[in-house]
């Protein structure tokens, strides 16, 4: 072991990043199932949405002010960025809800929010799990399966959208929150690259 220790505050930092992410996917999953109580939820939306943001900010003077990291500053950056990244699209999300008056939603919506909440559950155990690479890569593994079944359920619903004499009004609403479900999903892999990037690096 060196002189100096390393810095291991970042840890419970990632862990709280990645409950915020798991908090936020849990009310958009909510929000989708129970379009009524949009507004009263979105605001617990954007309140974790600030508090990603204020952990973001102290991970990245972390960086600066460390001398000694466990684990790559590049990587510890990316790892927060990503996450942040995704609240901030599930905050946008709930936005445009907001924007449309969304008051009642497809079971397709419900569906994707699903989805989307299990690979947050799943990304916030890999993240619990970092100082054990093989763990973390074990957690990971399933979330190819989790974008495959919501690319699926996408496919579905904008084929429904399409189907018969659609209201032009509805198929731009849904088309544009349907796409921010999904590009939320995939934003998810994007992070689940990063970990098992780390946890190569690092086992």
């Amino acid at each position: 072991m060196g002189l100096i220790p390393r810095d291991e505050k970042f840890f419970p930092m990632f862990n709280d990043v990645a409950r915020i992410l798991c908090e936020s996917a849990d009310l958009v999953a909510q929000i989708f199932a129970q379009p009524s109580r949009l507004d009263e939820l979105a605001a617990k939306v954007k309140d974790l949405e600030h508090q990603a943001d204020e952990i973001t900010h102290d991970v990245i003077v972390r960086i600066d002010r460390s001398f000694v990291t466990p684990l790559d500053r590049e990587d510890i950056h990316l790892l927060t960025s990503r996450l942040d990244d995704v609240i901030d699209l599930l905050d946008g999300t709930v936005r445009r809800a907001q924007m449309f008056h969304v008051r009642e939603a497809p079971p397709h919506a419900a569906r994707l929010a699903d989805v989307l909440k299990r690979a947050a559950n799943l990304i916030e155990t890999a993240v619990r799990n970092m100082k054990k690479p093989k763990n973390m890569l074990d957690h990971t593994a399933g979330m190819k399966k989790l974008e495959e079944e919501g690319d699926a359920i996408y496919a579905e619903a904008v084929g429904e959208l399409f189907a018969g004499s659609p209201d032009p009004l509805q198929v731009i609403k849904w088309m544009e929150l349907y796409d921010k479900l999904e590009e939320a999903i995939d934003q998810c892999d994007n992070v689940s690259n990063v970990l098992e990037s780390i946890a190569l690096k690092n086992g």
